[in-house]
């Protein structure tokens, strides 16, 4: 398909990237200008693209989206020791409607998911993970989405899609493509018992703000079984992004940098998106958190150990742990002391899910199927497997 429609970036941004180290990364990466025209995708790995969409936001009140402060923070950072290559391909501008703006990011990330490119999306209002999921029918797959939340936005599916409802309509509409949903740093308080009942009867996983901050490295497994990740803004505390959205309570620059990481250390991670962008108080230090996100992510991706065939490998170990009537089979990487436990495939004729057969856990779970305690999420993954 052409990017031709996409907005490039602004002539400020353009001006400002001159004016830079040769050694930023505003100098290392391709750039949609007015002057340059859409860059060439070939041999590209990551494309960032803006999305100035956000009149699906329960609050919208008319106000107008721009990532040029954004931009400016991401290109003056360094980059580490990276072999990716990046491109900026500018902004998706609102449509008509905010249907036509989901029809144009489902095709350019449809296209970008074809070439084995990386979407970093920078969004307004977080309903746009509708169309971030809605690419993947092309793929014709089961997938899986990870959303960094202290909602869990499954809203009322019946009602027309908001921020606050999408995850409602991913479930419910044709073609049926979510194999799991899992929700990191939810806050009790701000989600109706209903639908934390509802996750459960799904056999989703969720995972509350207080047991992700006591320890972060749970996130890992959970992002090593992702294809999408969206990331609210809103999950931040105020202290670390002064704005209309966040709560006293919530996840700090440093720990939402080590989900980023995490999300992009993931070898199956194909589409990242940060939402929820407004128009900040503080936006020099907001700018530059989202940089910062957007950066740990690259430098994931950067580090990924391509274990996705981990099963195969010659190196792999494997332990059998019988435990009541079942025997579970565990594996371990040789090469980065990662876990996997398998689950039982049921051969239902639905040739969608049979890449879902391995389950990333810790080496936590293998202790416990040890001690005789099943772990939870396989638990969770094998009734999904036999409704």
């Amino acid at each position: 398909m052409s990017f031709e429609f996409l907005a490039p970036v602004s002539d400020l941004v353009a001006a400002h990237t001159k004016l830079l180290s040769e050694h930023a990364l505003g100098k290392k990466i391709k750039i949609h200008t007015v002057d340059q025209g859409v860059p060439d995708l070939k041999k590209v790995d990551i494309a960032l693209l803006g999305v100035r969409e956000n009149r699906n936001d329960v609050d919208f009140l008319g106000e107008k989206l721009n990532f040029d402060t954004v931009r400016k923070s991401f290109y003056e950072l360094y980059p580490g020791n990276w072999s990716a290559n990046i491109v900026d391909l500018g902004d998706v501008t609102p449509g008509n409607e905010v249907s036509d703006t989901y029809y144009l990011v489902q095709e350019v990330l449809s296209a970008l998911l074809q070439k084995n490119i990386i979407p970093i999306i920078i969004g307004g209002s977080q309903d746009l993970v509708y169309a971030q999921y809605r690419s993947f029918d092309i793929l014709e797959r089961m997938v899986n989405l990870v959303n960094v939340d202290s909602r869990f936005d499954l809203g009322n599916s019946s009602q027309p899609i908001s921020n606050k409802s999408f995850v409602g309509k991913i479930i419910v509409e044709q073609p049926y493509n979510l194999f799991n949903y899992s929700n990191i740093g939810y806050q009790t308080y701000f989600n109706p018992q209903e639908e934390i009942d509802l996750i459960e009867k799904l056999y989703f996983d969720a995972y509350r703000l207080g047991e992700v901050i006591s320890d972060i490295t749970i996130v890992e497994p959970i992002m090593r079984d992702a294809d999408i990740v969206a990331l609210d803004l809103g999950v931040l505390n105020s202290t670390s992004l002064q704005g209309s959205i966040s709560s006293p309570n919530g996840f700090d620059g440093r720990e939402i940098c080590a989900i980023a990481r995490y999300a992009g250390i993931s070898d199956k991670v194909k589409s990242f998106g940060i939402y929820e962008f407004k128009n900040f108080k503080n936006e020099e230090t907001a700018a530059l958190l989202i940089a910062q996100m957007i950066w740990y992510f690259v430098e994931g991706v950067n580090y990924r150990s391509n274990e996705l065939d981990v099963k195969n490998l010659k190196s792999t170990l494997h332990y059998n742990v019988p435990i009541e009537d079942e025997i579970l089979s565990f594996y371990k990487s040789a090469k980065t002391g990662r876990w996997w436990i398998e689950i039982p495939f049921i051969s239902s004729g639905n040739n969608k899910l049979e890449r879902h057969t391995l389950l990333p856990c810790t080496y936590n779970d293998y202790e416990r199927a040890c001690n005789q305690e099943i772990p939870e999420r396989w638990y969770k993954a094998k009734r999904k497997n036999e409704v």
